[in-house]
Protein backbone atom coordinates (compact mmCIF):
# COMPACT_ATOMS: atom_id res chain seq x y z
CA UNK A 1 0.00 0.00 0.00
CA UNK A 2 1.29 3.85 -1.05
CA UNK A 3 1.98 6.03 1.72
CA UNK A 4 -0.61 8.40 -0.22
CA UNK A 5 -3.19 5.67 0.10
CA UNK A 6 -2.52 5.09 3.43
CA UNK A 7 -2.51 8.98 4.62
CA UNK A 8 -5.96 9.05 3.09
CA UNK A 9 -8.32 10.81 4.75
CA UNK A 10 -11.98 9.45 5.49
CA UNK A 11 -13.92 8.56 2.64
CA UNK A 12 -16.80 10.11 3.89
CA UNK A 13 -15.27 13.96 3.02
CA UNK A 14 -15.22 13.18 -0.43
CA UNK A 15 -17.12 14.89 -2.88
CA UNK A 16 -16.99 12.33 -6.06
CA UNK A 17 -19.41 8.84 -5.65
CA UNK A 18 -17.18 7.02 -3.07
CA UNK A 19 -17.87 10.20 -0.81
CA UNK A 20 -21.11 10.15 -1.82
CA UNK A 21 -21.86 6.59 -1.19
CA UNK A 22 -19.82 5.82 1.88
CA UNK A 23 -21.73 8.78 3.72
CA UNK A 24 -25.32 7.01 2.76
CA UNK A 25 -23.86 3.35 3.93
CA UNK A 26 -21.95 4.45 6.95
CA UNK A 27 -23.63 7.72 7.98
CA UNK A 28 -23.04 7.20 11.55
CA UNK A 29 -20.41 9.36 13.13
CA UNK A 30 -19.41 6.48 16.21
CA UNK A 31 -18.59 4.45 12.61
CA UNK A 32 -15.05 5.13 11.36
CA UNK A 33 -13.54 4.56 8.15
CA UNK A 34 -9.65 4.50 7.41
CA UNK A 35 -8.22 3.39 3.63
CA UNK A 36 -4.90 1.31 4.72
CA UNK A 37 -4.73 2.38 8.14
CA UNK A 38 -5.22 0.35 11.35
CA UNK A 39 -8.98 1.53 13.36
CA UNK A 40 -8.36 4.76 15.72
CA UNK A 41 -7.61 3.71 19.56
CA UNK A 42 -10.72 2.13 21.02
CA UNK A 43 -12.56 0.70 17.78
CA UNK A 44 -12.65 -2.67 16.56
CA UNK A 45 -12.69 -3.38 12.63
CA UNK A 46 -16.24 -5.21 12.05
CA UNK A 47 -15.74 -5.47 7.77
CA UNK A 48 -13.21 -4.57 5.23
CA UNK A 49 -13.92 -3.77 1.70
CA UNK A 50 -11.77 -3.65 -1.41
CA UNK A 51 -12.27 -0.39 -3.34
CA UNK A 52 -12.01 -0.89 -7.00
CA UNK A 53 -10.58 0.20 -9.46
CA UNK A 54 -8.84 2.77 -6.68
CA UNK A 55 -10.15 5.37 -4.67
CA UNK A 56 -10.67 8.08 -7.66
CA UNK A 57 -12.34 5.89 -9.72
CA UNK A 58 -13.92 3.62 -7.40
CA UNK A 59 -16.59 1.49 -9.05
CA UNK A 60 -16.94 -0.99 -6.39
CA UNK A 61 -17.03 -1.60 -2.66
CA UNK A 62 -16.27 -5.37 -2.38
CA UNK A 63 -16.12 -6.96 0.59
CA UNK A 64 -13.53 -9.29 1.70
CA UNK A 65 -12.72 -11.43 4.53
CA UNK A 66 -14.80 -14.40 2.83
CA UNK A 67 -13.59 -15.16 -0.85
CA UNK A 68 -17.28 -16.70 -1.82
CA UNK A 69 -19.27 -13.67 -1.29
CA UNK A 70 -16.16 -11.73 -2.71
CA UNK A 71 -16.81 -13.50 -5.49
CA UNK A 72 -20.29 -13.78 -5.69
CA UNK A 73 -20.63 -9.98 -5.35
CA UNK A 74 -18.81 -9.88 -8.71
CA UNK A 75 -20.64 -12.70 -10.46
CA UNK A 76 -23.85 -13.03 -9.52
CA UNK A 77 -26.04 -11.80 -12.55
CA UNK A 78 -23.61 -10.99 -14.59
CA UNK A 79 -24.72 -12.12 -17.74
CA UNK A 80 -27.54 -9.03 -17.46
CA UNK A 81 -24.60 -7.06 -17.80
CA UNK A 82 -23.29 -5.39 -20.99
CA UNK A 83 -20.28 -7.97 -22.38
CA UNK A 84 -17.19 -5.44 -21.54
CA UNK A 85 -18.45 -5.31 -17.95
CA UNK A 86 -19.31 -8.99 -17.70
CA UNK A 87 -15.62 -9.58 -18.79
CA UNK A 88 -14.09 -7.22 -16.19
CA UNK A 89 -16.43 -8.36 -13.71
CA UNK A 90 -15.27 -12.39 -14.67
CA UNK A 91 -11.47 -11.80 -14.18
CA UNK A 92 -12.19 -10.08 -11.03
CA UNK A 93 -14.33 -13.06 -9.60
CA UNK A 94 -11.49 -15.04 -10.60
CA UNK A 95 -8.88 -12.81 -8.27
CA UNK A 96 -11.47 -12.98 -5.44
CA UNK A 97 -11.58 -16.76 -5.43
CA UNK A 98 -7.51 -16.72 -4.55
CA UNK A 99 -7.33 -14.01 -2.77
CA UNK A 100 -5.67 -11.21 -5.12
CA UNK A 101 -8.44 -8.79 -4.52
CA UNK A 102 -6.89 -7.88 -1.50
CA UNK A 103 -3.74 -7.24 -2.48
CA UNK A 104 -4.90 -5.75 -5.54
CA UNK A 105 -6.91 -2.47 -4.47
CA UNK A 106 -7.17 -0.25 -1.49
CA UNK A 107 -8.47 -1.64 1.24
CA UNK A 108 -11.33 0.45 3.23
CA UNK A 109 -11.81 -0.77 7.03
CA UNK A 110 -14.85 -0.06 8.72
CA UNK A 111 -14.75 -0.40 12.52
CA UNK A 112 -17.25 0.87 15.59
CA UNK A 113 -16.12 1.75 19.39
CA UNK A 114 -15.59 -1.70 21.69
CA UNK A 115 -18.98 -2.93 22.42
CA UNK A 116 -20.67 -0.59 20.37
CA UNK A 117 -24.26 -2.36 18.89
CA UNK A 118 -23.69 -3.20 15.20
CA UNK A 119 -27.67 -2.98 14.58
CA UNK A 120 -27.54 0.03 15.84
CA UNK A 121 -24.52 1.42 13.95
CA UNK A 122 -24.16 -0.71 10.56
CA UNK A 123 -26.99 -0.95 8.07
CA UNK A 124 -25.74 -4.46 6.72
CA UNK A 125 -26.15 -5.63 9.95
CA UNK A 126 -29.74 -3.80 10.53
CA UNK A 127 -31.21 -5.41 7.11
CA UNK A 128 -29.86 -8.64 8.47
CA UNK A 129 -31.91 -8.19 12.13
CA UNK A 130 -34.58 -6.75 9.90
CA UNK A 131 -34.30 -9.46 7.42
CA UNK A 132 -33.90 -12.41 10.60
CA UNK A 133 -30.56 -13.34 9.47
CA UNK A 134 -27.22 -14.13 10.48
CA UNK A 135 -24.74 -11.73 9.57
CA UNK A 136 -24.74 -10.70 5.76
CA UNK A 137 -22.23 -9.30 3.81
CA UNK A 138 -22.76 -5.93 1.72
CA UNK A 139 -21.42 -5.63 -2.12
CA UNK A 140 -22.11 -1.79 -3.18
CA UNK A 141 -21.89 0.02 -6.32
CA UNK A 142 -19.85 3.27 -6.79
CA UNK A 143 -21.90 5.64 -9.31
CA UNK A 144 -20.86 9.18 -9.44
CA UNK A 145 -23.14 11.66 -7.11
CA UNK A 146 -26.52 12.48 -7.83
CA UNK A 147 -29.64 13.65 -6.53
CA UNK A 148 -32.04 11.11 -8.86
CA UNK A 149 -29.66 8.48 -7.79
CA UNK A 150 -29.69 5.41 -4.97
CA UNK A 151 -27.07 4.03 -3.38
CA UNK A 152 -27.49 0.11 -3.98
CA UNK A 153 -26.22 -2.91 -1.90
CA UNK A 154 -26.43 -6.61 -2.97
CA UNK A 155 -26.47 -8.76 0.37
CA UNK A 156 -24.71 -12.07 0.50
CA UNK A 157 -25.25 -14.91 2.99
CA UNK A 158 -21.61 -16.11 4.35
CA UNK A 159 -21.61 -18.76 1.96
CA UNK A 160 -22.24 -16.28 -1.14
CA UNK A 161 -25.83 -16.92 -1.22
CA UNK A 162 -27.47 -13.73 -2.33
CA UNK A 163 -30.24 -12.62 -0.04
CA UNK A 164 -31.53 -9.50 -1.21
CA UNK A 165 -31.16 -5.85 -2.84
CA UNK A 166 -31.42 -2.81 -1.20
CA UNK A 167 -32.32 0.50 -1.82
CA UNK A 168 -31.81 3.50 -0.35
CA UNK A 169 -34.26 6.53 -0.65
CA UNK A 170 -31.56 9.44 0.70
CA UNK A 171 -33.19 12.62 -0.05
CA UNK A 172 -37.12 13.67 -1.12
CA UNK A 173 -36.69 11.93 -4.48
CA UNK A 174 -35.27 9.28 -4.05
CA UNK A 175 -37.52 8.39 -0.48
CA UNK A 176 -40.35 8.88 -3.11
CA UNK A 177 -39.11 6.42 -5.49
CA UNK A 178 -38.02 3.93 -3.04
CA UNK A 179 -42.01 3.95 -1.07
CA UNK A 180 -43.56 3.63 -4.08
CA UNK A 181 -41.70 0.84 -5.29
CA UNK A 182 -42.38 -1.00 -1.81
CA UNK A 183 -46.21 0.05 -2.34
CA UNK A 184 -46.16 -1.49 -5.45
CA UNK A 185 -44.75 -5.10 -4.72
CA UNK A 186 -46.76 -5.30 -1.78
CA UNK A 187 -49.40 -4.80 -4.23
CA UNK A 188 -47.97 -6.82 -6.39
CA UNK A 189 -47.59 -10.16 -4.20
CA UNK A 190 -51.30 -10.78 -4.75
CA UNK A 191 -50.98 -10.81 -8.52
CA UNK A 192 -50.78 -14.81 -8.64
CA UNK A 193 -52.00 -17.21 -11.10
CA UNK A 194 -52.44 -14.68 -14.07
CA UNK A 195 -51.21 -15.58 -17.67
CA UNK A 196 -48.66 -13.42 -18.95
CA UNK A 197 -47.93 -11.20 -16.18
CA UNK A 198 -44.09 -10.99 -15.52
CA UNK A 199 -42.75 -12.96 -12.20
CA UNK A 200 -42.10 -10.09 -9.76
CA UNK A 201 -39.63 -10.14 -6.86
CA UNK A 202 -41.26 -9.76 -3.31
CA UNK A 203 -40.55 -7.22 -0.99
CA UNK A 204 -38.72 -8.30 1.86
CA UNK A 205 -38.57 -5.61 4.16
CA UNK A 206 -38.75 -1.61 4.43
CA UNK A 207 -37.54 0.80 7.16
CA UNK A 208 -36.51 3.64 8.25
CA UNK A 209 -32.93 3.91 9.19
CA UNK A 210 -30.90 7.08 10.15
CA UNK A 211 -33.18 9.49 7.61
CA UNK A 212 -33.33 7.08 5.18
CA UNK A 213 -35.82 5.06 3.74
CA UNK A 214 -34.76 1.11 2.64
CA UNK A 215 -36.32 -1.20 0.76
CA UNK A 216 -35.38 -4.97 0.52
CA UNK A 217 -36.14 -6.62 -2.68
CA UNK A 218 -35.83 -10.57 -3.08
CA UNK A 219 -32.98 -11.35 -5.50
CA UNK A 220 -33.35 -11.96 -8.87
CA UNK A 221 -33.86 -15.72 -10.37
CA UNK A 222 -30.14 -17.12 -10.47
CA UNK A 223 -30.14 -18.42 -13.88
CA UNK A 224 -32.13 -15.08 -14.72
CA UNK A 225 -30.64 -14.07 -18.77
CA UNK A 226 -31.44 -10.48 -19.91
CA UNK A 227 -34.08 -9.54 -22.28
CA UNK A 228 -32.36 -8.43 -25.81
CA UNK A 229 -32.54 -4.48 -26.38
CA UNK A 230 -33.54 -5.50 -30.07
CA UNK A 231 -35.77 -7.79 -28.79
CA UNK A 232 -39.76 -6.39 -29.69
CA UNK A 233 -42.34 -5.31 -27.16
CA UNK A 234 -44.27 -8.05 -25.16
CA UNK A 235 -47.87 -7.62 -25.76
CA UNK A 236 -49.62 -9.95 -23.53
CA UNK A 237 -47.35 -9.34 -20.63
CA UNK A 238 -48.29 -5.30 -21.19
CA UNK A 239 -51.82 -6.54 -20.99
CA UNK A 240 -50.95 -8.40 -18.22
CA UNK A 241 -50.10 -5.68 -16.36
CA UNK A 242 -52.84 -3.50 -16.89
CA UNK A 243 -55.28 -5.77 -15.92
CA UNK A 244 -53.89 -7.90 -13.40
CA UNK A 245 -55.73 -10.87 -14.15
CA UNK A 246 -59.16 -8.92 -14.72
CA UNK A 247 -61.16 -8.93 -17.47
CA UNK A 248 -61.04 -5.93 -19.97
CA UNK A 249 -62.11 -2.61 -18.13
CA UNK A 250 -64.53 -0.60 -19.90
CA UNK A 251 -64.33 1.89 -21.61
CA UNK A 252 -64.24 6.06 -20.42
CA UNK A 253 -63.26 9.44 -21.93
CA UNK A 254 -60.40 10.98 -20.54
CA UNK A 255 -62.69 13.91 -18.91
CA UNK A 256 -63.87 13.01 -15.86
CA UNK A 257 -60.71 10.16 -15.55
CA UNK A 258 -59.36 10.07 -12.28
CA UNK A 259 -55.77 10.56 -14.95
CA UNK A 260 -56.83 13.85 -15.97
CA UNK A 261 -57.67 15.59 -12.66
CA UNK A 262 -54.18 13.83 -11.01
CA UNK A 263 -52.46 15.29 -14.12
CA UNK A 264 -54.29 18.55 -13.54
CA UNK A 265 -53.41 19.01 -9.92
CA UNK A 266 -50.13 17.95 -10.52
CA UNK A 267 -49.53 20.56 -13.58
CA UNK A 268 -51.41 23.06 -11.28
CA UNK A 269 -48.73 22.32 -8.23
CA UNK A 270 -46.14 22.98 -10.84
CA UNK A 271 -47.53 26.41 -11.65
CA UNK A 272 -46.57 27.53 -8.47
CA UNK A 273 -43.15 26.94 -9.26
CA UNK A 274 -42.39 29.13 -12.32
CA UNK A 275 -42.85 29.61 -16.02
CA UNK A 276 -42.53 26.26 -17.20
CA UNK A 277 -45.20 25.00 -14.57
CA UNK A 278 -47.69 27.67 -16.24
CA UNK A 279 -46.87 25.96 -19.94
CA UNK A 280 -47.90 22.41 -18.44
CA UNK A 281 -51.21 23.58 -16.96
CA UNK A 282 -51.46 24.93 -20.28
CA UNK A 283 -50.50 21.47 -21.76
CA UNK A 284 -52.73 19.68 -19.60
CA UNK A 285 -55.70 21.64 -20.40
CA UNK A 286 -54.84 21.05 -24.66
CA UNK A 287 -54.84 17.35 -23.85
CA UNK A 288 -58.56 17.28 -22.53
CA UNK A 289 -59.77 19.60 -24.90
CA UNK A 290 -58.21 17.58 -27.56
CA UNK A 291 -59.03 14.33 -26.57
CA UNK A 292 -61.50 14.66 -23.22
CA UNK A 293 -64.32 12.87 -25.38
CA UNK A 294 -61.83 10.14 -26.33
CA UNK A 295 -62.80 6.59 -24.81
CA UNK A 296 -59.82 4.35 -23.32
CA UNK A 297 -59.56 1.36 -21.32
CA UNK A 298 -57.39 2.59 -18.02
CA UNK A 299 -55.16 0.54 -15.86
CA UNK A 300 -52.28 0.02 -14.10
CA UNK A 301 -48.56 0.31 -15.78
CA UNK A 302 -44.94 -0.75 -14.72
CA UNK A 303 -43.97 3.09 -15.55
CA UNK A 304 -40.21 1.90 -16.77
CA UNK A 305 -41.14 -0.91 -18.93
CA UNK A 306 -37.81 -0.98 -20.77
CA UNK A 307 -35.75 -3.67 -22.04
CA UNK A 308 -33.25 -3.84 -19.45
CA UNK A 309 -35.66 -4.05 -16.14
CA UNK A 310 -36.57 -7.18 -18.01
CA UNK A 311 -35.59 -10.84 -18.20
CA UNK A 312 -36.11 -14.74 -18.86
CA UNK A 313 -36.21 -17.23 -16.22
CA UNK A 314 -37.80 -20.89 -16.94
CA UNK A 315 -39.44 -19.90 -20.01
CA UNK A 316 -40.97 -16.77 -17.79
CA UNK A 317 -40.70 -13.06 -18.09
CA UNK A 318 -39.04 -11.38 -14.88
CA UNK A 319 -39.91 -7.48 -14.74
CA UNK A 320 -38.11 -5.42 -11.78
CA UNK A 321 -37.73 -2.02 -10.79
CA UNK A 322 -41.30 -1.10 -10.01
CA UNK A 323 -40.73 1.94 -8.77
CA UNK A 324 -42.41 4.48 -11.00
CA UNK A 325 -45.78 1.91 -11.39
CA UNK A 326 -49.07 3.07 -10.68
CA UNK A 327 -53.17 2.76 -11.39
CA UNK A 328 -55.56 4.57 -13.49
CA UNK A 329 -53.25 4.97 -16.49
CA UNK A 330 -54.58 4.86 -20.23
CA UNK A 331 -54.02 1.18 -21.47
CA UNK A 332 -50.49 1.42 -24.00
CA UNK A 333 -48.61 3.94 -21.30
CA UNK A 334 -45.61 0.99 -20.93
CA UNK A 335 -46.12 0.18 -24.63
CA UNK A 336 -45.10 4.13 -25.18
CA UNK A 337 -42.14 4.26 -22.50
CA UNK A 338 -40.67 1.16 -24.14
CA UNK A 339 -40.65 3.69 -27.50
CA UNK A 340 -39.42 6.36 -25.55
CA UNK A 341 -36.40 5.12 -23.76
CA UNK A 342 -34.95 3.15 -26.28
CA UNK A 343 -34.66 6.11 -28.61
CA UNK A 344 -33.04 8.31 -25.55
CA UNK A 345 -30.88 6.09 -23.75
CA UNK A 346 -30.27 3.34 -25.97
CA UNK A 347 -29.65 5.75 -29.55
CA UNK A 348 -29.64 8.89 -27.56
CA UNK A 349 -31.92 10.42 -29.93
CA UNK A 350 -33.70 13.84 -28.73
CA UNK A 351 -37.01 13.69 -27.40
CA UNK A 352 -38.31 15.10 -30.51
CA UNK A 353 -37.34 11.92 -32.35
CA UNK A 354 -38.18 10.09 -29.33
CA UNK A 355 -42.31 11.45 -29.64
CA UNK A 356 -41.97 10.33 -33.11
CA UNK A 357 -40.84 6.71 -32.53
CA UNK A 358 -43.88 6.56 -29.46
CA UNK A 359 -46.36 7.13 -32.40
CA UNK A 360 -44.35 4.41 -34.50
CA UNK A 361 -44.50 2.05 -31.90
CA UNK A 362 -48.25 3.20 -30.96
CA UNK A 363 -49.42 2.42 -34.65
CA UNK A 364 -48.00 -0.08 -35.39
CA UNK A 365 -48.70 -2.80 -32.05
CA UNK A 366 -51.64 0.03 -30.66
CA UNK A 367 -54.47 -2.43 -32.42
CA UNK A 368 -53.15 -5.97 -30.41
CA UNK A 369 -54.13 -3.17 -27.16
CA UNK A 370 -57.49 -2.44 -28.74
CA UNK A 371 -56.49 0.73 -29.88
CA UNK A 372 -58.00 2.73 -32.46
CA UNK A 373 -56.16 6.25 -34.54
CA UNK A 374 -57.98 8.59 -32.03
CA UNK A 375 -57.26 6.26 -28.57
CA UNK A 376 -53.69 5.74 -29.96
CA UNK A 377 -53.12 10.05 -30.19
CA UNK A 378 -54.72 10.32 -26.63
CA UNK A 379 -52.19 7.48 -25.54
CA UNK A 380 -48.96 9.47 -27.08
CA UNK A 381 -50.22 12.87 -26.06
CA UNK A 382 -50.80 11.85 -22.45
CA UNK A 383 -47.63 9.64 -22.15
CA UNK A 384 -45.53 12.62 -22.96
CA UNK A 385 -47.26 14.96 -20.28
CA UNK A 386 -47.02 12.41 -18.06
CA UNK A 387 -43.10 12.18 -18.41
CA UNK A 388 -43.07 15.56 -18.21
CA UNK A 389 -44.91 15.82 -15.13
CA UNK A 390 -42.55 12.95 -13.89
CA UNK A 391 -39.65 14.89 -14.74
CA UNK A 392 -41.22 17.68 -12.48
CA UNK A 393 -41.72 15.99 -9.25
CA UNK A 394 -38.50 14.68 -9.90
CA UNK A 395 -36.67 17.82 -9.76
CA UNK A 396 -39.17 19.49 -7.06
CA UNK A 397 -38.44 16.64 -4.95
CA UNK A 398 -34.43 17.87 -4.73
CA UNK A 399 -33.23 15.64 -7.83
CA UNK A 400 -32.84 18.62 -10.55
CA UNK A 401 -33.80 18.74 -14.02
CA UNK A 402 -33.03 15.94 -16.21
CA UNK A 403 -31.85 18.07 -19.47
CA UNK A 404 -32.34 15.79 -21.86
CA UNK A 405 -36.32 15.78 -21.13
CA UNK A 406 -36.38 19.50 -20.09
CA UNK A 407 -37.75 22.01 -21.38
CA UNK A 408 -37.46 20.39 -24.93
CA UNK A 409 -40.25 17.85 -23.78
CA UNK A 410 -42.75 20.66 -22.89
CA UNK A 411 -41.26 22.34 -26.46
CA UNK A 412 -42.36 18.70 -28.47
CA UNK A 413 -45.73 18.86 -26.45
CA UNK A 414 -46.80 22.43 -27.60
CA UNK A 415 -46.15 21.50 -31.06
CA UNK A 416 -48.00 18.55 -31.24
CA UNK A 417 -50.75 20.39 -30.06
CA UNK A 418 -50.58 23.24 -32.39
CA UNK A 419 -50.17 21.31 -35.00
Amino acid sequence: MTASVAASADPRTRGDGLGWVSRAVFGDERVALTVGGAPPAGHRAVARYAVVPSLSRARFLLPLGAPRVTAASLLAYNALRPPKVRAVRAALGGLSRVGAVQRAFPTLTVAVPAGAPLAELLLADRLAAALGDAPLHAACGVRPPDPNHKPTLQLFTADGRPRGYAKIGWNRATRALVAAESAALRTLAEVTGVPDHPVTPRLLAELDWAGQLIAVVEPLPSRVRGVPVTDPPRIAALLAVARRGRPAAPLRPLAGSPFLARLTAEADRSAVAGPAGARAVAAVGELARRHGGTPVEFGHWHGDWVPWNLGRHDGRLVAWDWEHSGPDVPLGFDLAHDAFQRAVVLRAEPVATAARAVDAQLDRYGERLGLGPAQRRLVADGYLLEMWLRTWRLADAGAGWNSALHPALLDVIEKRHSG
